[in-house]
Parts: C-alpha cells; sequence; structure tokens
C-alpha cells in the first residue's frame, strides 16, 4: 500500500481529535451548556447541570464485555496479554474504542518481552488494511505536556518504529513483526468508515442536550411551585407597601382607606412540574430506543425487578450490539496478540497460522437460578439425544461458571 508519511497522519489526527474530545466531554459530563436566553432569567443561567445519560450508553455495553482468553491458543497470545494485565488492558481498549468508535494497542518491547499499552483514538490514527484490520502506517502520541502539545511521538511501519521527541527523530526501534506495531481496536467498522462509530452517536448527544435544557426549565419552575406568586389589589397609592417582607414566618397588615375600602389578596395558581417530567420521560425513551436501554437503566423505574428472560428479552438489542462488537474487538485483540507473539520470539509469522485462534468472551447476561435449571434440563436432553454433544466448555461460554474437576 501505498504510505502517506508522518505529516499526512498527524493532520489527520487533528482533523478527528475535535470530534472525539466532543464524545469524551459527553461521557465525562463536561459538554458545554446552551444557553436559552428567551425566557430564562439571568440568576439561572450559570446553573450547573449533568446528565448521564452518554455515559449509561457507554458503561452498560463496556460492562458486559469481558475478554476471557482465546481458544485454540497455540502461541501462548493469553499468556502475553496476563503479563501485560489483561483485565485492565482490555477494560481501558473497550471503553475507550465505544467513546471515540477506536482505540490502538500500542506493542513495545520491554526488558526484552512484549509491552502493550492502550492509546486512545484522540491520540492515535493511520491508514488501515481492509483485509486484515491491521495498518499500514500509524502515528501515535506517546506523550503530552501540561499544555497538550506533543513531546513524544512514534511513526509505526513495519519491522521498524521511529520516535521523535520535540519534533526530531530521537530513536528508530527495529522489530520482527510484518506489520505496524500499533493495532487498531475498531467498534462497528463498515466499508465507509473502516475505523467504526461512536457509541455516542450525533442523536444521543442531541438528546441530552434537549434533556438538560429541559431540566433547566424545571428548575426555573421548580421556584414557581415552591413559592406560589400572590398579588394585591385595590391597595391606596398612599400605602407603605415592601414587598420583599413578605415570608413564610411574617405577616403583612393591611389597613382600610379613608372610603372604608379593603385591598383584596389573591394568589396565581401553582405551576405544575407534570410537563418537565413527562418532557423527561420522552426524551428517555427516545434516547433508550437510539442506545438499546430500557426506562428502568435511565432512572425511570416502570414495574417490578424482572426475570434473567425478561431483562435479556428487554436488552435484546443491547445484546446484539455486544455480539457485534466481540466480533470486532476479538479481532483486534488477536491481531495484537499475533504481532506481539513475533516480537516476542524474534520471528516473522504468517497470519494465517493464527486463523484458528478465537477470542473467548463470558456470558453478556449471567444466567439466574431458574436459567440454570432450565440450561441444565435443555442440555440433559441433547446429550441423551447426541451423546457428548454439549462439553464442559460450551456450559462454561453459556453460564459462565466454571467447573470444580476440569479445572475450567
Amino acid at each position: 500500500m501505498k504510505l502517506y508519511g508522518m505529516e499526512y497522519l498527524r493532520s489527520k489526527l487533528g482533523r478527528k481529535y475535535t470530534r472525539c474530545k466532543r464524545r469524551y466531554d459527553f461521557y465525562e459530563m463536561k459538554q458545554k451548556k446552551k444557553q436559552i436566553t428567551a425566557l430564562i432569567p439571568p440568576e439561572f443561567r450559570s446553573i450547573a447541570l449533568s446528565l448521564g445519560w452518554c455515559s449509561k450508553a457507554v458503561d452498560s455495553m463496556a460492562d458486559r464485555l469481558q475478554y476471557d482468553g482465546f481458544d485454540n491458543d497455540d502461541f501462548r497470545i493469553g499468556e502475553i496479554y496476563t503479563l501485560n494485565n489483561d483485565d485492565v488492558l482490555m477494560d481501558n481498549a473497550i471503553l475507550s474504542a465505544l467513546i471515540t468508535s477506536c482505540s490502538f494497542l500500542h506493542i513495545d518491547r520491554a526488558d526484552g518481552y512484549p509491552a502493550i499499552e492502550c492509546i486512545d483514538g484522540r491520540n492515535a490514527t493511520g491508514i488501515i488494511d481492509p483485509t486484515t484490520n491491521m495498518l499500514a502506517e500509524g502515528y501515535a502520541v506517546l506523550e503530552s505536556d501540561e499544555y497538550g502539545n506533543a513531546v513524544r511521538e512514534a511513526y509505526f511501519l513495519p519491522h521498524e518504529t521511529q520516535v521523535y521527541e520535540n519534533g526530531k527523530l530521537a530513536d528508530v526501534l527495529e522489530h520482527d513483526a510484518p506489520y505496524p506495531l500499533l493495532v487498531p481496536v475498531i467498534n462497528r467498522p463498515d466499508a465507509k468508515r473502516p475505523f467504526g462509530h461512536s457509541r455516542i452517536s450525533r442523536a444521543c448527544m442531541a438528546i441530552v442536550e434537549s434533556a438538560m435544557r429541559t431540566m433547566l426549565r424545571s428548575e426555573v419552575g421548580a421556584e414557581f411551585y415552591s413559592i406560589p406568586q400572590k398579588y394585591v389589589v385595590g391597595l391606596s397609592q398612599d400605602a407603605d407597601f415592601n414587598n420583599k417582607a413578605a415570608s413564610f414566618s411574617s405577616f403583612l397588615n393591611f389597613t382600610k382607606d379613608e372610603d372604608g375600602d379593603v385591598p383584596e389578596l389573591g394568589q396565581f395558581s401553582q405551576q405544575s412540574m407534570t410537563p418537565h417530567m413527562e418532557h423527561m420521560r420522552m426524551l428517555a425513551s427516545m434516547f433508550a430506543g437510539e442506545t438499546g436501554l430500557t426506562l428502568d437503566d435511565l432512572g425511570f423505574t416502570s414495574g417490578n425487578p424482572a426475570s434473567f428472560d425478561a431483562i435479556r428479552a428487554s436488552h435484546e438489542q443491547l445484546r446484539l450490539a455486544c455480539r457485534k462488537a466481540q466480533r470486532t474487538f476479538g479481532v483486534g485483540f488477536l491481531n495484537a496478540g499475533y504481532l506481539a507473539a513475533c516480537v516476542r520470539d524474534k520471528k516473522s509469522y504468517d497470519r494465517r497460522a493464527f486463523a484458528g485462534t478465537k477470542t473467548a468472551w463470558s456470558p453478556i447476561f449471567e444466567p439466574d437460578a431458574a436459567a440454570l435449571g432450565a440450561l441444565g434440563d435443555a442440555v440433559a436432553k441433547i446429550n441423551g439425544a447426541v451423546e457428548g454433544y454439549i462439553g464442559s466448555r460450551s456450559i462454561y461460554r453459556m453460564t459462565g461458571i466454571k467447573g470444580e474437576s476440569n479445572g475450567l
């Protein structure tokens, strides 16, 4: 493939940085609030509001994607990940990929053994090979100063990695891997966008912004809801009336004027908070439909606690999205393990030798006792018809329960 060079990749990363940062702002609930100046009093415009729906959309999926090693691991890839704190490394890569659509695994040799670290989508990019989902060349910011300026950069090529410090070439690290030691972990790639799509879509961000405006309106309405506005009709022009003296613990004294007339006191009808709550519920329904969540997940309780089957049925869209993510993330983890094995063994393996190795995952939904009983009956019937058709490993993949006798 054609090499574009480091300068091109640096400019490409700069064009994508704002998009990635915006999604991190929504995940961290630091997005800028759009001001409503039409009817909102100035005193309410500086109220700090936050809404964690985008965080919930990402975390609800990331928490269900639990890496569980490799099947048919003839090259001991799982051992490399274990020595690189796979429980933390995988979670970081999955979370960053869901937020920015793509994260990267950087492979380096530390003390003669492959060291793998995760780089989020704001600090790395490259030119992807659509056949293998690995990079033809890559670029990453390895270290930045307190102002966000790149201090240490790396340009990745097959068989070598060029390290730059303060814009000058500092070192060239040669290796035996036939691809750059920067591997993308991609969420929902397609032919048009090979680096995938973010879990925080434009629709999610628009719905959250609308919900925050509704929260601001409800804050203003709550003031009139808690202290209804009152009025006085027929007060004499010569009367000394101090509006600020009216409070819950004080009384106002009105006397008759020279004609014997008495002022009439009244109160405006109390404002209802119901329209704001209904609007928030409508927005929550829209967000739930966009992300595969339920209203219960977003804080709107709808009934009694559901069973395992009911939870799984209500999260069918989320389950399918997790299955898709397992397939695409598994390719990235396998590619990184393949290159790490080349670095460890100092040998340029053929990628086809790893075709039988598959990334294993824990069950997306852990069954409860009732589901385990039904599953046990089904396994017994199937094995009764075809002896040994479902073994301990298959049962473990369905339940997540490790057996004692077989060491799973």
